[in-house]
């Protein structure tokens, strides 16, 4: 996985916790759900990327 990958989904993951949280102490159902969504979104991305790393790896031996 690419260095900048990795920081950009570590940021978009954190940056939804934050998000998260915000909504609960607002009570903004919306902001949270939103929140949750970027996590899963940067959770998403970063097995793609473990994904496409695995298969270099089988193709490099």
């Amino acid at each position: 996985m690419g260095y900048d990958d990795k920081a950009s989904n570590q940021a978009e993951n954190l940056g939804g916790k934050v998000k998260e949280g915000v909504g609960k102490l607002t009570d903004d159902e919306s902001l949270e759900a939103e929140g949750k969504g970027d996590q899963a979104s940067a959770n998403l991305k970063q097995a793609g990327e473990k994904v496409k790393d695995a298969v270099k790896d089988v193709f490099k031996s």
